[in-house]
């Protein structure tokens, strides 16, 4: 028995059978540094795919900020502490005028599961409208927006899930967001009809588990007027959309052209620590504090706090959304002649360091072809370079990496990307 079937053995006996792990031959990480991992053999892997470390593993500024806190005092917030005042000031700073509040909390799940009940508290509904392609965690109330893995018993009575733009397949939503605000307010209806009242619309800003459509800017801006007219409120879930990704703007949503109600962050918020958050406006905290009585002991910690700030000052320092803006162009300028060269390349599309292609069987039909994407996926990993799949259909390759990318990583990326496509492609 080699290591790794031990290590799955033992994996499955004490965390379940069907406890989840990337690629056909899962890869044992040991080491993390910039955007290389290292596995326990001492084999070396591009990291195309973790946004969790946003500004590139184990980077030394956020390590020694982490170290540096947690060597003088770690407890939660219902004693004072400057960190976490000061890293809300400086993160709220980073958003439009208005949202200039927030509440910390450990996960992205945390964060939209909080988004959900500040929603029910301003707008006095329970309705929610999400895309039916979505993730947005795993708490009871935010796997109900699940369509992947939909809850026992079925999605609950205030629970809309509307048809997922698809710019691909559908050349309208390229031209503007009609066709998507239509759905919207068929969602809206439903859920009048049933006596049901709407408390809000909550999507990714830059639609990344729904394969990141090409959608001009303004596309949502219809659906979220009728959002608001009958009531509700508009969250968006910024964990993968946030924090430079996108290169041209810090959010999503700013990118997106529109000013959400409440924003809720995760991942790369830490750098791998667990922390997260939710930005909305005082009068909608006020709301929600005098609703409901939340308390998190992690959550806005001393340690999580520096922590943040320190990915923060990275962001600026090395000037990171800049780098994805260059970087992301560049990549996809080096992807596109694949796409001439297989016909299994539908389309190359993306923004910033958030980038991929459209893995079809046919360009005519303009069929799926999540098989394949998943070989596509397997075949860079035994290359040596790790990335991944999301999108409607499961068939949209998924570059998503940490924020120091660079042209030469991109190019050894696409190069790998092409020498997989001449092993697996038709």
């Amino acid at each position: 028995m080699t290591r790794t079937q031990d290590l799955m053995r033992r994996r499955a006996r004490l965390l379940g059978e069907k406890s989840q792990l990337f690629y056909q031959e899962p890869v044992e990480l040991v080491r993390g540094e910039g955007v290389w991992v290292y596995d326990a053999e001492g084999g070396k892997f591009l990291d195309a795919y973790n946004n969790v470390a946003h500004v590139g593993h184990c980077h030394p500024h956020v390590v020694e900020a982490l170290c540096r806190q947690a060597a003088a005092l770690n407890t939660h917030t219902r004693y004072l502490h400057t960190a976490i005042l000061d890293y809300v000031e400086r993160l709220t700073a980073t958003f439009d005028d208005g949202l200039a509040s927030a509440i910390m909390v450990c996960t992205g799940s945390e964060a939209n599961d909080i988004a959900l009940r500040m929603a029910q508290a301003a707008s006095g509904g329970m309705g929610i409208i999400a895309t039916n392609a979505t993730y947005h965690g795993n708490t009871t109330a935010v796997s109900q927006l699940s369509t992947r893995m939909p809850p026992i018993g079925g999605h609950a009575a205030h629970v809309r899930l509307v048809n997922s733009p698809d710019s691909y397949r559908h050349a309208e939503d390229r031209v503007d967001g009609r066709r998507f605000a239509e759905e919207v307010r068929r969602a809206i209806a439903s859920l009048d009809a049933e006596g049901i009242r709407l408390s809000g619309l909550i999507l990714c800003p830059l639609l990344a588990n729904e394969g990141f459509p090409t959608l001009p800017p303004g596309y949502f801006n219809e659906a979220i007027e009728a959002v608001r007219e009958a009531g509700g409120l508009v969250i968006a879930d910024e964990v993968q959309a946030g924090f430079g990704r996108c290169g041209s703007h810090f959010w999503g949503h700013q990118r997106a052209g529109f000013t959400p109600d409440i924003a809720t962050l995760g991942k790369p918020m830490g750098n791998g620590h667990p922390v997260a958050g939710v930005v909305t406006t005082p009068k909608i905290l006020a709301t929600f504090r005098d609703a409901f009585r939340y308390f998190n002991t992690f959550g806005g910690n001393p340690v999580s706090c520096v922590v943040a700030s320190a990915v923060l000052d990275v962001l600026e320092e090395e000037q990171l959304a800049d780098n994805a803006r260059s970087v992301g162009a560049a990549a996809l300028e080096m992807m596109r002649p694949l796409a001439e060269r297989y016909d299994c390349i539908g389309e190359v599309r993306g923004f910033g360091l958030f980038f991929g292609a459209e893995i079809v069987a046919d360009r005519n039909t303009r069929e799926a072809a999540p098989d394949l994407a998943e070989a596509i996926v397997n075949e860079m990993r035994q290359r040596g370079v790790l990335i991944g799949k999301t999108g409607i259909y499961g068939n949209v390759l998924k570059f998503r990496p940490p924020m120091p990318f660079s042209v030469d990583h991109a190019r050894l990326a696409t190069e790998t990307l092409g020498q997989a496509l001449g092993v697996v492609a038709k």
